[in-house]
């Protein structure tokens, strides 16, 4: 092989973590992940939705912007792409407050030098009644959707990689991920926190399908556990950690039924995947979908 040919793969890691409503430990969590995500190779590291904290929506946007600076800073300091999965965030990305006491749902990218890349709040906000202990699930109640598609530039190995952003109830619309596309996505993140039910049925159909209908590597860092409230209730979340190539393809996986002691001492698990952007280009090629369109 010729070491002066250039590399065009991007080393993707996704992040599964059991976040608790202990935001202080979910960060030293996260902080570990990324610290051995760097030493395996990685380039662009994806976070679960809800990584600080799983519930206590409002006492967490109340420190979206601490919270924010300490994952830039991971960033900074492992020079790496960190995607963070989501924050509570009290105000909208031109800075004015959400009305009606509501939130946005934050996902955000920094750069390796610490700096915010891009922001995207969430568009498609979940609701949907599930035969599980919570029954009924309406996140509009809370949030406030974005209105805004994010494409944001990943540079590694001398190319830039376009990132498209989603978070977890985005997965069951096609036309978002078809739109990324169009706006010249390479990849998409999909950090997520499914219920157990919902994510047995449907997590990794939905995966495949996204990265089918967009011809782009998927990646689904994800919530997966029990998680307790304060008020005693349980939320199951399935995990299933998984990244898909652009023709389907599941690359790597993370099966929750083979925890291994050192994944549970760790609280967390990485699954990787290069996104190998000439092969990708090819296979785009051959099946030329997006010049085919007519009801898109």
């Amino acid at each position: 092989m010729d070491n002066n040919l250039p590399n065009h793969k991007l080393t993707v890691a996704a992040v599964q973590m059991n976040s608790q409503q202990d935001v202080d430990a979910n960060l030293a969590t996260i902080k570990s992940a990324i610290e051995e995500a760097c030493a395996q190779g990685a380039q662009l590291i994806v976070l679960p939705e809800n990584c600080c904290s799983m519930g206590r929506q409002f006492a967490t946007a109340e420190r979206f912007e601490s919270l924010s600076a300490t994952l830039a800073d991971y960033a900074r300091t492992n020079r790496v792409y960190l995607l963070v999965g989501s924050l509570p965030c009290s105000y909208r990305p031109d800075g004015v407050v959400v009305p009606d006491g509501r939130l946005r749902q934050v996902s955000q990218l920094f750069g390796p030098d610490g700096t915010q890349v891009a922001r995207y709040d969430k568009i498609h906000l979940f609701t949907a009644t599930v035969a599980d202990k919570q029954g009924s699930y309406n996140e509009a109640a809370t949030f406030e959707p974005g209105m805004q598609t994010v494409v944001a530039p990943v540079e590694a190995n001398d190319s830039v990689y376009q990132l498209g952003m989603m978070v977890c109830f985005d997965l069951r619309f096609p036309a978002l991920a078809q739109r990324l596309r169009q706006a010249g996505a390479d990849l998409l993140s999909a950090p997520s926190a499914f219920t157990y039910l919902t994510g047995q049925a449907h997590w990794s159909l939905l995966l495949q399908a996204r990265a089918l209908d967009s011809q782009c590597m998927v990646i689904g860092a994800a919530q997966g556990g029990d998680h307790a409230y304060k008020n005693g209730n349980i939320r199951q979340t399935w995990g299933h950690t998984a990244i898909t190539d652009f023709n389907g393809t599941v690359k790597d996986c993370y099966d929750n039924s083979h925890l291994d002691n050192q994944t549970q001492d760790k609280n967390y698990a990485l699954v990787f995947a290069d996104l190998d952007k000439p092969a990708q280009e090819q296979g785009r090629q051959k099946m030329p979908i997006f010049q085919c369109h007519r009801l898109a």
